[in-house]
């Protein structure tokens, strides 16, 4: 006869000391024995459901939690650790058994082996309802968690949650703009690694030019463009090099940063026929061999000759 069997066979004749042991060899045919043929808990039984829970995984861990709402209708101490051999089911056990935290639930959450960063943070949130400093390391392990422990845990900044989110950019920036809600070196120097969050941070977070926000800045031609635009709002020789990199940043800094011509400035608008053109009409306004040169046996030539002979027009007039 096996587990299923003596199963069957007790619910039709009743319970027996004989079918309730062959029935406790698997924890399914345990529990159902335990709910349905003696209809309350017994130490063999439970012992049944809890016996050996990582040899059948999550399946056996589900008969233990079933055990535990439908048979003992509450929790058990030897229930409870069966649980913990996993931070989901010491989770759902904390939540829907115990409902309230104990030690052993959370510490299985949040142990180093099997410790999960969304539960922790769930844990704290919805089981702990405060924060504490075990919740909050295994929440550290994402930043995606820690950010979601510092707004809605902490409800404020913390070491551990701002060095967590400093593994990311996007995280950073997230942190430093809504849970420190001002600059931090940290925050920075993360922001730094990128010349776009960089920027960024100069001009929403410190609002005000650094020399390592603009030299981060700077290894983009764009980035290098908008931190003299818009944080330095001045020209700058190490904001235009960099800008001179692209023909295009080299135009716009000679237009709207610089408003004058400058031969370096036109040189990396020259870099493309386009940029040279624009550069000629809006910048130099006038003739210059180098954008001449640039603009040949391209379409811009064509838009080169009439710009010149608007410019002889205008004279005559």
């Amino acid at each position: 006869m096996n587990p299923e069997e003596a199963f069957v066979y007790a619910e039709n004749h009743g319970p027996s000391d004989e079918t309730r042991k062959i029935a406790c060899e698997h924890p399914k045919w345990a529990y159902f024995y335990a709910r349905y043929v003696d209809k309350g808990p017994r130490e063999d039984t439970r012992k049944a459901v809890c016996k050996d829970p990582d040899k059948y995984n999550e399946l056996a861990l589900y008969w233990m939690n079933e055990y535990a709402k439908y048979v003992d209708k509450g929790p058990h101490e030897e229930t409870r650790k069966a649980a913990c051999v996993d931070s989901c089911s010491a989770y759902d056990y904390a939540r829907s058994i115990d409902k309230k935290p104990t030690d052993d639930t959370r510490k299985s959450v949040c142990s180093a082996g099997i410790g999960n960063s969304e539960l922790a943070y769930s844990y704290a949130m919805i089981i702990d309802k405060k924060p504490s400093d075990d919740t909050r390391k295994t929440a550290c392990k994402d930043p995606e968690h820690a950010l979601k422990y510092a707004e809605e845990v902490d409800k404020g900044p913390h070491k551990d949650t701002r060095d967590a989110c400093c593994r990311s950019l996007t995280y950073s920036y997230i942190y430093v703009d809504s849970i420190d809600r001002g600059p931090h070196k940290n925050t920075r120097k993360v922001a730094c690694g990128d010349p776009r969050y960089a920027f960024d941070y100069a001009n929403d977070i410190d609002k005000e030019p650094r020399d390592d926000t603009r030299k981060a800045a700077c290894k983009d031609p764009e980035s290098a463009y908008r931190y003299a635009k818009d944080v330095d709002v001045e020209p700058r020789d190490d904001t235009r090099k960099a800008a001179c990199k692209s023909s295009h940043y080299a135009y716009k800094y000679a237009k709207y940063i610089d408003k004058c011509p400058r031969d370096d400035t036109r040189k990396g608008a020259c870099k493309t026929p386009g940029s040279a053109y624009l550069y000629a009409e809006f910048v130099d306004k006038k003739f210059h061999q180098e954008t001449w040169e640039a603009t040949e046996n391209t379409e811009y030539r064509k838009e080169y000759n009439n710009f010149l002979n608007q410019l002889e027009k205008d004279k005559i007039i």
